[in-house]
Protein backbone atom coordinates (compact mmCIF):
# COMPACT_ATOMS: atom_id res chain seq x y z
CA UNK A 1 0.00 0.00 0.00
CA UNK A 2 1.58 3.19 -0.98
CA UNK A 3 1.45 6.79 1.56
CA UNK A 4 0.40 10.23 0.60
CA UNK A 5 0.46 12.88 2.16
CA UNK A 6 -0.85 16.95 1.72
CA UNK A 7 0.82 19.81 0.66
CA UNK A 8 0.98 23.23 2.41
CA UNK A 9 -1.43 25.27 -0.13
CA UNK A 10 -1.92 28.14 1.70
CA UNK A 11 1.92 29.14 1.72
CA UNK A 12 3.52 28.55 -1.63
CA UNK A 13 7.29 29.63 0.24
CA UNK A 14 7.01 26.06 2.36
CA UNK A 15 6.18 24.03 -0.36
CA UNK A 16 9.74 23.38 -1.23
CA UNK A 17 11.29 22.58 2.07
CA UNK A 18 8.10 20.48 3.18
CA UNK A 19 8.60 18.44 -0.17
CA UNK A 20 11.70 17.57 0.98
CA UNK A 21 10.70 16.34 4.07
CA UNK A 22 7.62 13.88 3.03
CA UNK A 23 10.43 12.84 0.24
CA UNK A 24 12.86 12.29 3.07
CA UNK A 25 10.35 10.65 5.44
CA UNK A 26 9.52 8.01 2.99
CA UNK A 27 5.98 8.85 1.64
CA UNK A 28 4.94 7.56 -2.01
CA UNK A 29 3.39 10.59 -2.87
CA UNK A 30 1.95 14.38 -2.23
CA UNK A 31 -1.32 15.94 -3.20
CA UNK A 32 -3.24 18.77 -3.27
CA UNK A 33 -6.81 20.12 -3.35
CA UNK A 34 -9.04 22.37 -5.32
CA UNK A 35 -10.55 23.94 -2.06
CA UNK A 36 -9.98 27.38 -1.06
CA UNK A 37 -6.04 27.39 -3.48
CA UNK A 38 -5.45 26.38 -7.14
CA UNK A 39 -4.48 22.99 -7.03
CA UNK A 40 -1.47 22.93 -10.01
CA UNK A 41 0.75 25.83 -8.58
CA UNK A 42 2.07 23.97 -5.71
CA UNK A 43 2.69 21.00 -7.96
CA UNK A 44 4.87 22.69 -9.94
CA UNK A 45 7.12 24.13 -7.02
CA UNK A 46 7.16 20.88 -5.22
CA UNK A 47 8.19 19.46 -8.98
CA UNK A 48 11.41 21.18 -9.47
CA UNK A 49 12.35 20.47 -5.50
CA UNK A 50 11.87 16.30 -5.21
CA UNK A 51 13.31 13.89 -6.99
CA UNK A 52 11.34 10.41 -6.27
CA UNK A 53 7.54 11.40 -5.15
CA UNK A 54 4.64 10.89 -6.99
CA UNK A 55 3.09 14.11 -7.35
CA UNK A 56 -0.81 14.22 -7.91
CA UNK A 57 -4.19 16.66 -7.87
CA UNK A 58 -6.75 14.85 -5.54
CA UNK A 59 -8.63 16.32 -7.17
CA UNK A 60 -8.66 19.53 -9.59
CA UNK A 61 -12.08 20.32 -10.99
CA UNK A 62 -12.94 19.56 -14.33
CA UNK A 63 -15.58 21.40 -16.21
CA UNK A 64 -14.36 24.57 -15.29
CA UNK A 65 -11.42 23.92 -17.31
CA UNK A 66 -11.51 22.95 -21.25
CA UNK A 67 -9.77 19.76 -21.65
CA UNK A 68 -7.15 22.13 -23.65
CA UNK A 69 -6.26 23.51 -20.68
CA UNK A 70 -6.28 20.84 -18.40
CA UNK A 71 -3.93 18.71 -21.02
CA UNK A 72 -1.79 21.42 -21.51
CA UNK A 73 -0.82 21.76 -17.59
CA UNK A 74 -0.66 18.04 -17.04
CA UNK A 75 1.44 18.07 -20.03
CA UNK A 76 4.04 20.35 -18.37
CA UNK A 77 3.65 19.35 -15.27
CA UNK A 78 4.68 15.85 -16.19
CA UNK A 79 7.92 17.45 -18.16
CA UNK A 80 9.08 19.33 -15.14
CA UNK A 81 8.51 16.21 -12.85
CA UNK A 82 10.68 13.69 -15.10
CA UNK A 83 7.73 11.60 -15.54
CA UNK A 84 6.06 11.80 -11.78
CA UNK A 85 2.87 13.65 -12.27
CA UNK A 86 -0.71 12.16 -11.84
CA UNK A 87 -3.57 14.09 -13.13
CA UNK A 88 -6.58 13.77 -10.85
CA UNK A 89 -9.88 15.14 -11.46
CA UNK A 90 -13.29 15.77 -10.24
CA UNK A 91 -17.26 16.62 -11.66
CA UNK A 92 -18.17 18.29 -8.32
CA UNK A 93 -21.88 18.51 -7.63
CA UNK A 94 -24.54 20.52 -9.79
CA UNK A 95 -24.58 23.71 -7.36
CA UNK A 96 -20.75 24.40 -7.27
CA UNK A 97 -20.87 24.31 -11.25
CA UNK A 98 -23.72 26.40 -11.79
CA UNK A 99 -23.33 28.78 -8.86
CA UNK A 100 -19.72 29.01 -7.89
CA UNK A 101 -18.27 28.44 -11.06
CA UNK A 102 -20.99 29.69 -13.51
CA UNK A 103 -20.75 26.77 -16.01
CA UNK A 104 -23.82 24.75 -17.35
CA UNK A 105 -24.77 21.23 -15.57
CA UNK A 106 -25.14 18.24 -17.42
CA UNK A 107 -25.06 14.13 -16.48
CA UNK A 108 -21.76 14.11 -14.93
CA UNK A 109 -20.86 10.57 -16.02
CA UNK A 110 -20.91 10.99 -19.72
CA UNK A 111 -19.66 14.13 -19.88
CA UNK A 112 -16.36 12.61 -17.51
CA UNK A 113 -15.86 10.00 -19.95
CA UNK A 114 -15.93 12.53 -22.79
CA UNK A 115 -13.09 14.85 -20.85
CA UNK A 116 -11.19 11.69 -20.50
CA UNK A 117 -10.91 11.10 -23.57
CA UNK A 118 -10.90 14.23 -25.52
CA UNK A 119 -7.42 15.12 -23.06
CA UNK A 120 -6.26 11.62 -24.59
CA UNK A 121 -6.66 12.87 -27.89
CA UNK A 122 -4.84 15.96 -27.45
CA UNK A 123 -2.27 14.16 -25.58
CA UNK A 124 -2.07 11.55 -28.72
CA UNK A 125 -1.68 14.58 -31.43
CA UNK A 126 1.14 15.97 -29.30
CA UNK A 127 3.03 12.88 -29.08
CA UNK A 128 2.76 12.02 -32.54
CA UNK A 129 1.69 14.56 -34.86
CA UNK A 130 -1.49 12.86 -35.86
CA UNK A 131 -4.47 15.42 -36.88
CA UNK A 132 -6.57 16.53 -34.01
CA UNK A 133 -10.09 14.93 -34.60
CA UNK A 134 -11.94 14.74 -31.28
CA UNK A 135 -15.57 14.75 -31.75
CA UNK A 136 -17.94 14.44 -28.71
CA UNK A 137 -21.57 15.07 -27.54
CA UNK A 138 -20.28 17.85 -24.88
CA UNK A 139 -16.67 18.48 -26.17
CA UNK A 140 -15.03 19.32 -30.32
CA UNK A 141 -11.65 19.42 -30.56
CA UNK A 142 -10.04 20.04 -34.14
CA UNK A 143 -7.19 22.39 -34.57
CA UNK A 144 -3.91 22.01 -33.26
CA UNK A 145 -0.65 24.38 -35.20
CA UNK A 146 3.00 23.67 -34.29
CA UNK A 147 3.12 27.18 -32.58
CA UNK A 148 0.67 25.18 -29.67
CA UNK A 149 2.18 21.66 -29.66
CA UNK A 150 4.36 21.58 -26.36
CA UNK A 151 7.81 19.91 -27.03
CA UNK A 152 7.74 16.28 -26.95
CA UNK A 153 7.74 14.40 -23.36
CA UNK A 154 10.31 12.05 -22.23
CA UNK A 155 8.22 9.07 -21.20
CA UNK A 156 4.80 8.32 -21.27
CA UNK A 157 1.86 10.99 -20.64
CA UNK A 158 0.56 11.00 -17.10
CA UNK A 159 -2.09 8.58 -15.41
CA UNK A 160 -5.46 10.10 -15.32
CA UNK A 161 -7.88 9.58 -12.55
CA UNK A 162 -10.99 10.50 -11.49
CA UNK A 163 -13.03 10.95 -8.61
CA UNK A 164 -16.16 8.65 -7.94
CA UNK A 165 -18.77 8.10 -5.45
CA UNK A 166 -21.86 7.05 -7.30
CA UNK A 167 -22.69 3.96 -9.50
CA UNK A 168 -22.06 5.50 -13.02
CA UNK A 169 -19.09 7.76 -12.62
CA UNK A 170 -17.28 4.48 -10.95
CA UNK A 171 -17.97 2.27 -14.05
CA UNK A 172 -16.19 5.40 -16.13
CA UNK A 173 -13.42 5.25 -13.98
CA UNK A 174 -13.07 1.80 -14.18
CA UNK A 175 -13.50 1.75 -18.21
CA UNK A 176 -11.86 5.12 -19.15
CA UNK A 177 -9.34 5.69 -16.46
CA UNK A 178 -5.76 4.79 -15.01
CA UNK A 179 -7.44 5.09 -11.84
CA UNK A 180 -9.93 5.94 -9.00
CA UNK A 181 -10.06 8.65 -6.35
CA UNK A 182 -12.28 7.52 -3.63
CA UNK A 183 -13.88 10.40 -1.46
CA UNK A 184 -13.03 10.41 2.72
CA UNK A 185 -17.11 9.90 2.75
CA UNK A 186 -16.52 6.60 2.33
CA UNK A 187 -17.22 2.98 4.20
CA UNK A 188 -15.52 -0.83 4.17
CA UNK A 189 -19.06 -2.05 3.20
CA UNK A 190 -19.73 0.70 0.72
CA UNK A 191 -16.15 0.03 -0.85
CA UNK A 192 -16.85 -3.90 -0.91
CA UNK A 193 -20.40 -3.87 -1.84
CA UNK A 194 -20.99 -0.74 -4.24
CA UNK A 195 -17.52 0.52 -5.40
CA UNK A 196 -16.01 -2.09 -6.07
CA UNK A 197 -18.45 -4.21 -8.12
CA UNK A 198 -19.13 -0.81 -10.36
CA UNK A 199 -15.58 -0.70 -10.44
CA UNK A 200 -15.21 -3.88 -12.44
CA UNK A 201 -17.93 -3.41 -14.41
CA UNK A 202 -15.75 -0.96 -15.98
CA UNK A 203 -12.75 -3.42 -16.06
CA UNK A 204 -14.22 -5.77 -18.02
CA UNK A 205 -16.13 -3.15 -20.33
CA UNK A 206 -12.44 -2.23 -21.14
CA UNK A 207 -10.85 -5.43 -21.29
CA UNK A 208 -8.96 -4.69 -18.34
CA UNK A 209 -8.10 -6.38 -14.96
CA UNK A 210 -7.95 -4.95 -10.89
CA UNK A 211 -4.26 -5.06 -11.29
CA UNK A 212 -4.04 -2.60 -14.21
CA UNK A 213 -5.98 -0.12 -12.17
CA UNK A 214 -5.28 2.16 -9.13
CA UNK A 215 -7.41 2.99 -6.18
CA UNK A 216 -6.25 5.40 -3.67
CA UNK A 217 -8.52 6.74 -0.66
CA UNK A 218 -11.69 5.25 0.46
CA UNK A 219 -11.95 6.44 4.23
CA UNK A 220 -10.22 8.78 6.55
CA UNK A 221 -7.18 8.16 8.53
CA UNK A 222 -7.40 9.60 11.90
CA UNK A 223 -3.97 9.39 13.74
CA UNK A 224 -1.37 11.24 16.11
CA UNK A 225 1.08 10.35 18.49
CA UNK A 226 -1.10 10.39 21.74
CA UNK A 227 -4.38 9.53 22.52
CA UNK A 228 -5.62 13.43 22.63
CA UNK A 229 -3.90 14.43 19.25
CA UNK A 230 -5.95 11.28 17.86
CA UNK A 231 -9.07 12.67 19.59
CA UNK A 232 -8.56 15.77 17.62
CA UNK A 233 -8.43 14.21 14.42
CA UNK A 234 -11.66 12.40 15.56
CA UNK A 235 -13.29 15.45 15.63
CA UNK A 236 -12.24 17.10 12.21
CA UNK A 237 -13.47 14.07 11.05
CA UNK A 238 -16.54 14.04 12.74
CA UNK A 239 -17.49 17.22 11.39
CA UNK A 240 -16.17 16.68 7.90
CA UNK A 241 -18.47 13.66 7.86
CA UNK A 242 -21.57 16.02 8.84
CA UNK A 243 -20.75 18.45 5.82
CA UNK A 244 -20.11 15.74 3.23
CA UNK A 245 -23.63 13.92 4.67
CA UNK A 246 -25.68 17.36 4.37
CA UNK A 247 -25.22 16.57 0.63
CA UNK A 248 -27.64 14.22 -1.93
CA UNK A 249 -24.57 13.04 -3.66
CA UNK A 250 -23.06 11.35 -0.72
CA UNK A 251 -26.56 9.42 0.82
CA UNK A 252 -25.96 6.44 -1.37
CA UNK A 253 -23.12 5.66 1.25
CA UNK A 254 -25.24 6.96 4.49
CA UNK A 255 -28.14 4.29 2.73
CA UNK A 256 -26.14 1.34 2.75
CA UNK A 257 -25.56 1.64 6.49
CA UNK A 258 -29.24 2.53 7.11
CA UNK A 259 -28.43 6.04 8.09
CA UNK A 260 -30.79 7.92 5.54
CA UNK A 261 -32.13 9.94 8.34
CA UNK A 262 -29.14 11.14 9.47
CA UNK A 263 -28.26 12.42 5.75
CA UNK A 264 -32.03 14.43 5.50
CA UNK A 265 -31.05 15.96 9.27
CA UNK A 266 -27.56 17.34 8.07
CA UNK A 267 -29.32 18.44 4.97
CA UNK A 268 -31.83 20.52 6.82
CA UNK A 269 -29.17 21.65 8.77
CA UNK A 270 -27.01 22.84 5.82
CA UNK A 271 -30.05 24.84 4.10
CA UNK A 272 -31.01 26.34 7.97
CA UNK A 273 -27.42 27.61 8.46
CA UNK A 274 -26.54 24.86 10.83
CA UNK A 275 -23.24 24.19 9.99
CA UNK A 276 -21.99 24.43 13.51
CA UNK A 277 -24.26 21.87 14.92
CA UNK A 278 -23.86 19.11 11.82
CA UNK A 279 -20.98 17.74 14.64
CA UNK A 280 -22.92 16.69 16.93
CA UNK A 281 -25.38 15.01 14.81
CA UNK A 282 -22.47 12.32 13.64
CA UNK A 283 -21.90 10.04 16.59
CA UNK A 284 -19.12 7.80 17.27
CA UNK A 285 -19.49 4.84 15.98
CA UNK A 286 -20.33 6.43 12.47
CA UNK A 287 -16.93 8.06 12.77
CA UNK A 288 -15.60 4.54 12.94
CA UNK A 289 -17.60 3.63 9.62
CA UNK A 290 -15.36 6.28 7.83
CA UNK A 291 -12.30 6.17 9.42
CA UNK A 292 -9.41 4.18 10.90
CA UNK A 293 -8.38 5.21 13.95
CA UNK A 294 -5.48 4.92 16.06
CA UNK A 295 -2.25 6.04 17.67
CA UNK A 296 1.29 5.95 15.22
CA UNK A 297 1.94 2.70 17.01
CA UNK A 298 -1.93 1.64 16.22
CA UNK A 299 -2.36 3.01 12.69
CA UNK A 300 -0.55 0.02 10.57
CA UNK A 301 -3.05 -2.33 11.98
CA UNK A 302 -6.35 -0.30 11.86
CA UNK A 303 -5.53 0.56 8.34
CA UNK A 304 -5.00 -3.00 7.14
CA UNK A 305 -8.38 -4.30 9.58
CA UNK A 306 -10.51 -0.90 7.55
CA UNK A 307 -9.35 -0.90 4.48
CA UNK A 308 -8.65 -4.69 4.07
CA UNK A 309 -6.27 -4.57 0.88
CA UNK A 310 -9.14 -3.33 -1.33
CA UNK A 311 -7.33 0.27 -1.92
CA UNK A 312 -3.62 0.30 -2.98
CA UNK A 313 -3.19 4.31 -1.74
CA UNK A 314 -4.12 5.81 1.35
CA UNK A 315 -3.47 9.39 2.50
CA UNK A 316 -2.54 10.59 6.02
CA UNK A 317 -3.10 14.10 6.07
CA UNK A 318 -6.43 14.25 7.46
CA UNK A 319 -6.82 17.71 5.50
CA UNK A 320 -4.98 20.13 3.58
CA UNK A 321 -4.48 22.42 6.45
CA UNK A 322 -3.42 19.58 8.91
CA UNK A 323 0.16 17.96 7.82
CA UNK A 324 0.84 14.34 7.79
CA UNK A 325 3.49 13.70 10.67
CA UNK A 326 3.77 9.47 10.16
CA UNK A 327 7.24 8.45 11.51
CA UNK A 328 9.65 6.92 8.95
CA UNK A 329 8.90 3.37 10.39
CA UNK A 330 4.90 3.57 10.60
CA UNK A 331 5.15 4.70 6.85
CA UNK A 332 7.14 1.72 5.89
CA UNK A 333 4.21 -0.46 8.67
CA UNK A 334 1.74 0.99 6.22
CA UNK A 335 3.22 0.29 2.92
CA UNK A 336 4.17 -3.62 4.03
CA UNK A 337 0.11 -3.73 4.01
CA UNK A 338 -1.34 -5.96 1.02
CA UNK A 339 -3.26 -4.35 -1.93
CA UNK A 340 -4.97 -5.62 -4.92
CA UNK A 341 -3.59 -2.89 -7.98
CA UNK A 342 -0.76 -2.69 -9.47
Amino acid sequence: MHVSATLPQHNLPAVPDEVRRIEADGYDSVVTMENRHEPFIPLAIAAVNSERVKLATSVAISFPRSPMVTASTAWDLQAASDGRFVLGIGSQVKGHNERRFSVPWSAPAPRMAEYVQAIRAIWHTWSTGERLSYDGEHYQFSLMTPNFTPEPLDGPTPPIMIAAVGPAMLRVAGQHCDGVRLHGFCTPDYLRRQVMPELQTGLDRAGRSRSDFWVTGGGFICTGPDDETVDRMVEWVRYRIGFYGSTRAYWPVLEQHDLGDLGEKLNHLSRNDGWGQMAGCVDDDVVRLFAAVGRHDQIAGAIAEHFDGLVDEVNASVSMDIGADLPPDVIQDIQAIRSDGN
